[in-house]
Protein backbone atom coordinates (compact mmCIF):
# COMPACT_ATOMS: atom_id res chain seq x y z
CA UNK A 1 0.00 0.00 0.00
CA UNK A 2 1.44 3.51 -0.70
CA UNK A 3 1.93 6.09 1.82
CA UNK A 4 -0.78 8.21 0.37
CA UNK A 5 -3.35 5.67 0.24
CA UNK A 6 -2.50 4.41 3.73
CA UNK A 7 -2.68 7.97 5.16
CA UNK A 8 -6.26 8.96 3.45
CA UNK A 9 -7.52 4.81 5.35
CA UNK A 10 -6.13 6.33 9.01
CA UNK A 11 -7.24 9.71 8.48
CA UNK A 12 -10.85 8.99 7.29
CA UNK A 13 -11.15 5.68 10.11
CA UNK A 14 -10.00 8.04 12.80
CA UNK A 15 -12.62 10.62 12.39
CA UNK A 16 -15.48 8.10 11.39
CA UNK A 17 -15.02 5.89 14.35
CA UNK A 18 -14.65 9.36 16.89
CA UNK A 19 -18.06 10.89 15.10
CA UNK A 20 -19.79 7.53 15.65
CA UNK A 21 -18.77 7.02 19.32
CA UNK A 22 -19.59 10.58 19.81
CA UNK A 23 -22.95 10.27 18.03
CA UNK A 24 -23.60 7.30 20.16
CA UNK A 25 -22.87 8.74 23.38
CA UNK A 26 -24.78 11.61 22.44
CA UNK A 27 -27.78 9.18 21.64
CA UNK A 28 -27.41 7.39 25.01
CA UNK A 29 -27.43 10.36 27.05
CA UNK A 30 -30.40 11.61 25.27
CA UNK A 31 -32.57 8.86 25.31
CA UNK A 32 -31.18 5.87 27.16
CA UNK A 33 -28.85 2.56 26.06
CA UNK A 34 -31.33 0.09 25.97
CA UNK A 35 -31.31 -0.81 21.81
CA UNK A 36 -28.19 0.99 21.37
CA UNK A 37 -25.52 -1.10 19.84
CA UNK A 38 -21.76 0.24 20.22
CA UNK A 39 -19.77 1.05 17.18
CA UNK A 40 -17.19 -1.42 16.54
CA UNK A 41 -13.32 -0.43 15.89
CA UNK A 42 -11.93 -0.12 12.44
CA UNK A 43 -9.35 -2.62 11.12
CA UNK A 44 -6.33 -0.35 11.04
CA UNK A 45 -3.43 -3.16 12.14
CA UNK A 46 -2.00 -2.76 8.45
CA UNK A 47 -1.57 0.95 8.54
CA UNK A 48 0.79 0.83 11.50
CA UNK A 49 3.97 0.53 9.37
CA UNK A 50 3.04 3.51 7.22
CA UNK A 51 2.14 5.54 10.37
CA UNK A 52 5.45 4.46 11.93
CA UNK A 53 7.40 5.55 9.31
CA UNK A 54 5.08 9.04 9.07
CA UNK A 55 5.62 9.71 12.53
CA UNK A 56 9.58 9.49 12.33
CA UNK A 57 10.11 11.56 9.05
CA UNK A 58 8.24 14.42 10.72
CA UNK A 59 10.57 14.03 13.68
CA UNK A 60 13.55 14.40 11.70
CA UNK A 61 15.76 17.43 12.48
CA UNK A 62 14.27 20.75 10.29
CA UNK A 63 10.79 20.01 10.33
CA UNK A 64 8.77 23.29 11.02
CA UNK A 65 5.55 23.84 12.97
CA UNK A 66 3.52 24.10 9.92
CA UNK A 67 4.79 20.98 8.89
CA UNK A 68 4.11 19.31 12.11
CA UNK A 69 0.28 21.07 11.92
CA UNK A 70 0.20 18.79 8.49
CA UNK A 71 1.18 15.79 9.74
CA UNK A 72 -1.12 16.08 12.63
CA UNK A 73 -3.76 16.92 10.12
CA UNK A 74 -3.28 13.98 7.92
CA UNK A 75 -2.33 11.68 10.65
CA UNK A 76 -5.12 12.46 13.06
CA UNK A 77 -4.00 11.21 17.18
CA UNK A 78 -6.14 8.10 18.24
CA UNK A 79 -5.49 5.50 20.94
CA UNK A 80 -7.53 2.59 19.49
CA UNK A 81 -5.39 1.63 16.11
CA UNK A 82 -1.79 1.83 18.58
CA UNK A 83 -3.24 -1.12 20.48
CA UNK A 84 -1.19 -3.65 18.76
CA UNK A 85 2.04 -2.11 19.91
CA UNK A 86 1.54 -0.71 23.53
CA UNK A 87 2.27 -4.01 25.16
CA UNK A 88 5.87 -4.26 23.50
CA UNK A 89 6.47 -0.13 24.11
CA UNK A 90 4.28 1.12 26.45
CA UNK A 91 5.71 2.59 29.71
CA UNK A 92 3.92 4.97 32.74
CA UNK A 93 4.09 8.47 33.30
CA UNK A 94 4.68 8.78 37.19
CA UNK A 95 4.49 12.85 37.36
CA UNK A 96 4.11 15.88 34.39
CA UNK A 97 4.28 19.75 35.44
CA UNK A 98 3.57 22.44 33.20
CA UNK A 99 5.46 24.99 33.67
CA UNK A 100 4.89 28.73 33.44
CA UNK A 101 6.90 29.14 30.55
CA UNK A 102 5.22 26.82 28.83
CA UNK A 103 8.09 23.92 28.84
CA UNK A 104 6.83 20.84 30.82
CA UNK A 105 8.74 18.71 33.34
CA UNK A 106 7.97 14.65 32.84
CA UNK A 107 9.58 11.80 35.02
CA UNK A 108 8.94 9.06 32.08
CA UNK A 109 8.60 5.69 34.08
CA UNK A 110 6.84 4.91 37.30
CA UNK A 111 7.78 5.93 40.96
CA UNK A 112 8.82 2.23 41.20
CA UNK A 113 10.77 2.32 38.01
CA UNK A 114 14.13 3.61 37.59
CA UNK A 115 12.99 6.74 34.99
CA UNK A 116 14.26 9.88 34.54
CA UNK A 117 13.38 13.16 34.48
CA UNK A 118 13.15 15.54 31.58
CA UNK A 119 11.70 18.68 30.26
CA UNK A 120 10.09 19.69 27.40
CA UNK A 121 10.75 22.68 25.18
CA UNK A 122 9.29 23.17 22.08
CA UNK A 123 9.62 19.77 19.84
CA UNK A 124 13.35 19.62 22.13
CA UNK A 125 13.56 16.81 24.81
CA UNK A 126 16.11 17.41 27.51
CA UNK A 127 17.02 14.94 30.53
CA UNK A 128 17.15 16.90 33.80
CA UNK A 129 20.39 15.56 35.29
CA UNK A 130 20.83 14.92 39.45
CA UNK A 131 16.71 15.10 39.60
CA UNK A 132 14.86 11.58 40.29
CA UNK A 133 11.86 12.97 41.14
CA UNK A 134 10.06 16.22 41.78
CA UNK A 135 6.49 18.29 42.63
CA UNK A 136 5.41 21.44 42.76
CA UNK A 137 3.70 23.56 45.89
CA UNK A 138 -0.19 24.49 45.51
CA UNK A 139 0.12 27.82 44.96
CA UNK A 140 3.07 27.02 41.96
CA UNK A 141 6.15 28.54 43.52
CA UNK A 142 7.91 26.46 45.73
CA UNK A 143 9.66 23.18 43.57
CA UNK A 144 10.81 19.85 45.46
CA UNK A 145 13.59 18.24 43.66
CA UNK A 146 14.10 14.91 45.23
CA UNK A 147 17.46 12.06 44.50
CA UNK A 148 19.28 9.76 46.87
CA UNK A 149 20.95 12.34 48.96
CA UNK A 150 18.04 14.89 50.00
CA UNK A 151 15.31 16.85 49.09
CA UNK A 152 15.53 20.43 48.01
CA UNK A 153 13.45 23.46 47.75
CA UNK A 154 14.03 26.12 45.49
CA UNK A 155 11.65 29.37 44.76
CA UNK A 156 10.86 28.46 41.19
CA UNK A 157 12.03 25.89 39.18
CA UNK A 158 15.81 26.36 38.67
CA UNK A 159 15.47 29.28 41.41
CA UNK A 160 17.56 29.39 44.67
CA UNK A 161 17.64 26.50 47.21
CA UNK A 162 15.26 27.86 50.44
CA UNK A 163 15.65 24.54 52.29
CA UNK A 164 17.38 21.46 52.39
CA UNK A 165 15.47 18.16 53.80
CA UNK A 166 16.78 14.83 54.82
CA UNK A 167 14.92 11.48 54.00
CA UNK A 168 13.43 9.85 56.81
CA UNK A 169 15.16 7.51 59.14
CA UNK A 170 12.23 5.06 58.77
CA UNK A 171 11.57 4.59 62.88
CA UNK A 172 9.35 8.17 62.93
CA UNK A 173 6.39 7.45 64.68
CA UNK A 174 7.12 4.10 65.68
CA UNK A 175 6.34 3.03 69.11
CA UNK A 176 10.09 2.94 71.24
CA UNK A 177 11.14 0.03 72.65
CA UNK A 178 10.57 -2.63 70.33
CA UNK A 179 12.65 -4.05 67.38
CA UNK A 180 11.35 -2.12 64.43
CA UNK A 181 14.37 -1.42 61.51
CA UNK A 182 15.09 1.27 60.05
CA UNK A 183 15.52 2.23 56.25
CA UNK A 184 17.80 0.59 54.01
CA UNK A 185 17.51 3.04 51.96
CA UNK A 186 15.44 6.70 51.10
CA UNK A 187 11.80 5.86 50.53
CA UNK A 188 10.24 5.94 46.91
CA UNK A 189 8.00 8.85 46.22
CA UNK A 190 4.72 8.45 45.14
CA UNK A 191 4.47 11.63 45.32
CA UNK A 192 6.15 15.15 46.10
CA UNK A 193 4.23 18.16 47.19
CA UNK A 194 5.85 21.26 49.00
CA UNK A 195 3.64 23.22 51.22
CA UNK A 196 2.95 27.23 50.30
CA UNK A 197 5.71 28.29 52.96
CA UNK A 198 8.99 26.64 50.43
CA UNK A 199 10.02 24.93 54.39
CA UNK A 200 8.30 21.48 54.13
CA UNK A 201 7.11 18.66 51.85
CA UNK A 202 4.40 16.40 52.35
CA UNK A 203 6.38 12.88 51.19
CA UNK A 204 3.94 10.01 49.90
CA UNK A 205 5.48 6.79 49.80
CA UNK A 206 4.92 2.96 49.42
CA UNK A 207 6.88 2.68 52.93
CA UNK A 208 4.56 5.63 54.64
CA UNK A 209 3.21 9.18 54.27
CA UNK A 210 5.84 11.81 56.20
CA UNK A 211 5.80 15.23 56.24
CA UNK A 212 9.49 16.45 55.94
CA UNK A 213 10.99 19.34 57.20
CA UNK A 214 14.70 21.06 59.06
CA UNK A 215 14.03 19.50 62.06
CA UNK A 216 13.18 16.10 61.17
CA UNK A 217 10.23 13.93 59.68
CA UNK A 218 6.98 13.26 61.01
CA UNK A 219 4.90 10.08 59.69
CA UNK A 220 1.17 10.60 58.63
CA UNK A 221 1.01 6.71 57.61
CA UNK A 222 0.83 4.17 59.06
CA UNK A 223 0.19 6.11 62.69
CA UNK A 224 1.45 4.68 66.10
CA UNK A 225 -1.96 4.40 67.50
CA UNK A 226 -2.98 1.58 64.77
CA UNK A 227 0.85 0.27 65.65
CA UNK A 228 0.18 -0.15 69.14
CA UNK A 229 -3.18 -1.68 68.72
CA UNK A 230 -1.31 -4.21 66.82
CA UNK A 231 1.16 -4.87 69.67
CA UNK A 232 -1.58 -4.97 71.74
CA UNK A 233 -2.81 -7.90 70.08
CA UNK A 234 0.33 -9.62 69.94
CA UNK A 235 1.33 -8.87 66.61
CA UNK A 236 5.21 -9.70 66.55
CA UNK A 237 6.64 -6.15 65.23
CA UNK A 238 8.82 -8.38 62.40
CA UNK A 239 5.01 -9.12 61.36
CA UNK A 240 3.38 -5.69 61.66
CA UNK A 241 3.16 -4.64 57.96
CA UNK A 242 4.47 -0.68 57.81
CA UNK A 243 4.17 -0.40 54.28
CA UNK A 244 1.24 1.26 52.14
CA UNK A 245 -0.90 0.03 49.18
CA UNK A 246 -2.51 2.88 46.82
CA UNK A 247 -1.16 5.80 49.22
CA UNK A 248 -2.06 9.18 48.08
CA UNK A 249 -1.70 12.93 49.66
CA UNK A 250 -2.77 16.59 48.70
CA UNK A 251 -2.06 19.47 50.60
CA UNK A 252 -4.57 22.54 50.54
CA UNK A 253 -4.15 26.20 48.71
CA UNK A 254 -2.97 27.67 51.84
CA UNK A 255 -0.63 24.89 53.51
CA UNK A 256 -3.28 24.74 56.38
CA UNK A 257 -4.54 21.01 55.20
CA UNK A 258 -3.66 17.91 54.57
CA UNK A 259 -5.53 14.84 53.05
CA UNK A 260 -3.53 11.12 52.98
CA UNK A 261 -4.58 7.63 53.32
CA UNK A 262 -4.20 4.13 51.47
CA UNK A 263 -6.58 1.26 50.72
CA UNK A 264 -6.45 0.05 54.34
CA UNK A 265 -7.85 3.86 56.02
CA UNK A 266 -10.62 5.84 55.74
CA UNK A 267 -9.78 9.47 54.06
CA UNK A 268 -7.23 11.33 56.66
CA UNK A 269 -7.28 14.93 56.76
CA UNK A 270 -4.76 16.64 59.38
CA UNK A 271 -4.25 20.72 59.68
CA UNK A 272 -1.00 22.35 59.87
CA UNK A 273 0.35 21.48 63.01
CA UNK A 274 -0.15 17.60 61.65
CA UNK A 275 -3.24 16.82 64.38
CA UNK A 276 -5.46 14.74 62.78
CA UNK A 277 -9.04 16.69 62.33
CA UNK A 278 -11.52 14.54 60.30
CA UNK A 279 -11.86 11.06 59.48
CA UNK A 280 -14.33 10.31 56.48
CA UNK A 281 -15.66 6.90 55.21
CA UNK A 282 -15.12 6.66 51.61
CA UNK A 283 -17.24 5.96 48.84
CA UNK A 284 -15.87 3.11 47.69
CA UNK A 285 -13.54 -0.20 48.93
CA UNK A 286 -10.43 1.36 48.86
CA UNK A 287 -9.32 5.54 48.97
CA UNK A 288 -7.08 6.18 45.79
CA UNK A 289 -6.56 9.89 45.70
CA UNK A 290 -7.44 13.18 47.02
CA UNK A 291 -7.38 16.79 45.55
CA UNK A 292 -8.23 20.05 47.22
CA UNK A 293 -9.89 22.73 44.55
CA UNK A 294 -7.72 26.07 43.85
CA UNK A 295 -9.19 28.45 46.80
CA UNK A 296 -8.68 25.22 49.50
CA UNK A 297 -12.30 25.22 50.23
CA UNK A 298 -13.30 22.14 48.97
CA UNK A 299 -11.94 18.76 48.62
CA UNK A 300 -12.30 15.65 46.47
CA UNK A 301 -12.04 12.51 47.34
CA UNK A 302 -11.91 8.97 45.44
CA UNK A 303 -12.06 5.63 46.63
CA UNK A 304 -11.46 2.43 43.99
CA UNK A 305 -13.26 -0.73 43.51
CA UNK A 306 -11.32 -2.79 40.72
CA UNK A 307 -11.72 0.06 37.68
CA UNK A 308 -14.45 1.76 39.01
CA UNK A 309 -15.07 4.15 41.74
CA UNK A 310 -16.73 6.97 43.80
CA UNK A 311 -15.73 10.35 44.70
CA UNK A 312 -16.84 12.38 47.62
CA UNK A 313 -17.07 15.69 48.05
CA UNK A 314 -16.25 17.95 50.73
CA UNK A 315 -16.48 21.30 51.81
CA UNK A 316 -13.08 22.09 54.51
CA UNK A 317 -15.16 23.77 56.93
CA UNK A 318 -17.06 20.98 57.43
CA UNK A 319 -14.08 18.58 58.29
CA UNK A 320 -13.34 19.71 61.96
CA UNK A 321 -14.67 16.88 63.94
CA UNK A 322 -15.67 14.96 60.95
CA UNK A 323 -16.09 11.36 61.15
CA UNK A 324 -18.06 8.93 58.76
CA UNK A 325 -17.97 5.59 57.99
CA UNK A 326 -18.02 4.02 54.55
CA UNK A 327 -20.95 4.41 52.12
CA UNK A 328 -21.95 7.10 54.71
CA UNK A 329 -24.75 9.05 54.00
CA UNK A 330 -23.83 11.84 55.54
CA UNK A 331 -24.78 15.20 53.79
CA UNK A 332 -21.80 16.41 54.68
CA UNK A 333 -19.85 13.76 52.37
CA UNK A 334 -21.97 13.89 49.19
CA UNK A 335 -21.07 11.40 46.19
CA UNK A 336 -19.94 13.90 43.33
CA UNK A 337 -18.86 11.26 41.06
CA UNK A 338 -19.41 7.67 40.78
CA UNK A 339 -17.86 5.65 38.40
CA UNK A 340 -14.01 6.38 37.99
CA UNK A 341 -11.12 4.95 39.97
CA UNK A 342 -8.92 8.31 39.70
CA UNK A 343 -5.60 8.25 39.65
CA UNK A 344 -4.65 12.03 38.73
CA UNK A 345 -6.66 15.41 38.91
CA UNK A 346 -6.65 19.22 38.53
CA UNK A 347 -8.86 21.67 39.57
CA UNK A 348 -9.59 24.94 37.72
CA UNK A 349 -11.99 27.70 38.76
CA UNK A 350 -15.41 25.75 39.41
CA UNK A 351 -14.34 22.43 37.89
CA UNK A 352 -12.35 19.49 39.20
CA UNK A 353 -11.16 17.19 36.41
CA UNK A 354 -9.93 13.89 36.73
CA UNK A 355 -8.60 10.72 34.78
CA UNK A 356 -9.89 8.02 35.02
CA UNK A 357 -8.31 4.06 34.49
CA UNK A 358 -10.62 4.14 31.09
CA UNK A 359 -8.93 6.76 29.85
CA UNK A 360 -11.24 9.53 30.14
CA UNK A 361 -10.62 12.38 31.10
CA UNK A 362 -14.04 13.85 33.11
CA UNK A 363 -14.90 17.17 34.45
CA UNK A 364 -17.55 18.17 36.95
CA UNK A 365 -18.33 21.09 39.05
CA UNK A 366 -17.91 20.88 42.75
CA UNK A 367 -21.51 19.86 43.13
CA UNK A 368 -21.43 17.15 40.80
CA UNK A 369 -22.99 18.19 38.07
CA UNK A 370 -21.67 17.17 34.62
CA UNK A 371 -19.64 18.94 32.46
CA UNK A 372 -17.89 17.35 29.79
CA UNK A 373 -15.53 13.85 28.89
CA UNK A 374 -12.83 13.45 26.95
CA UNK A 375 -11.01 10.64 25.84
CA UNK A 376 -7.32 10.05 25.34
CA UNK A 377 -7.03 5.66 26.20
CA UNK A 378 -5.49 3.92 28.80
CA UNK A 379 -4.97 4.70 32.18
CA UNK A 380 -4.27 8.40 32.91
CA UNK A 381 -1.11 8.66 35.16
CA UNK A 382 -0.43 11.98 35.61
CA UNK A 383 -1.97 15.52 35.28
CA UNK A 384 -1.32 18.79 35.18
CA UNK A 385 -3.03 22.18 34.35
CA UNK A 386 -1.53 26.00 33.43
CA UNK A 387 -2.06 28.90 36.34
CA UNK A 388 -5.06 30.09 33.63
CA UNK A 389 -6.64 27.26 33.30
CA UNK A 390 -6.47 27.14 29.34
CA UNK A 391 -4.04 24.61 29.01
CA UNK A 392 -4.30 20.89 30.18
CA UNK A 393 -1.46 18.08 29.97
CA UNK A 394 -2.52 14.80 30.73
CA UNK A 395 0.32 11.63 30.93
CA UNK A 396 -0.68 7.89 30.12
CA UNK A 397 0.29 4.61 31.13
CA UNK A 398 0.42 3.61 27.39
CA UNK A 399 3.64 6.85 27.56
CA UNK A 400 1.47 9.71 26.04
CA UNK A 401 1.77 12.76 27.04
CA UNK A 402 -0.91 15.00 25.49
CA UNK A 403 -1.38 18.65 25.96
CA UNK A 404 -4.80 19.94 25.20
CA UNK A 405 -5.68 23.38 24.46
CA UNK A 406 -8.93 23.61 26.84
CA UNK A 407 -12.38 25.50 25.41
CA UNK A 408 -10.69 25.91 22.09
CA UNK A 409 -12.83 23.85 19.90
CA UNK A 410 -12.96 19.63 19.52
CA UNK A 411 -11.29 18.30 16.22
CA UNK A 412 -13.80 15.56 14.17
CA UNK A 413 -11.11 13.05 15.48
CA UNK A 414 -11.65 13.84 18.92
CA UNK A 415 -13.95 11.46 21.26
CA UNK A 416 -15.37 13.51 24.17
CA UNK A 417 -18.13 15.81 24.54
CA UNK A 418 -16.23 18.67 25.24
CA UNK A 419 -15.18 21.68 22.90
CA UNK A 420 -11.12 20.71 23.40
CA UNK A 421 -8.59 20.29 21.22
CA UNK A 422 -4.96 18.38 21.35
CA UNK A 423 -1.90 20.59 20.43
CA UNK A 424 0.52 18.17 20.52
CA UNK A 425 1.03 14.23 21.83
CA UNK A 426 4.22 12.94 22.82
CA UNK A 427 5.28 9.29 22.48
CA UNK A 428 7.64 8.11 25.06
CA UNK A 429 7.87 4.58 24.17
CA UNK A 430 10.49 1.36 25.00
CA UNK A 431 12.32 0.64 22.46
CA UNK A 432 12.51 4.34 20.55
CA UNK A 433 15.49 5.90 19.85
CA UNK A 434 14.03 9.19 21.33
CA UNK A 435 10.53 10.49 21.93
CA UNK A 436 8.09 11.51 19.12
CA UNK A 437 6.40 14.35 18.59
CA UNK A 438 2.61 13.90 17.25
Amino acid sequence: MDKQHAQQQWQQAVSAYAQAINHYVAQGRAHGWDNLEEPAAPTTEHLLPAWQAALQAINQPGIDEPQCQAFRAAWPPAHQPLLPLLEQHGQGIANVLLLDDGSLLARIGMPYDKGQVVRIEGRSVTPVIGVEHFGRCPQRRYFALANAECVRITDGWGGPQVARLAWPHGLEGLPPGYPFEPFDLPPTPTSLVPFPDGQRVLLVSSEGIFVLASDGATRLLRDEQSILEDLVEGIDPDDIALGLSMEHGAVSADGRLIAVGDQCTRHLVFDEHLQRVAEIGPGGEYPHFALFNRRGDHLLLNACHFYNGGTLGVKTADLPGLDTEYYSDDPRTPLVEDGARVYAGVAREGEYIIGDAHGYLRAFAEDGSEHWQHYLGSTISAMDISADGRTLVAASYAGFISVIALDSGRPDWQIGTGEHGEVRRWLFWKGLDKPLAW
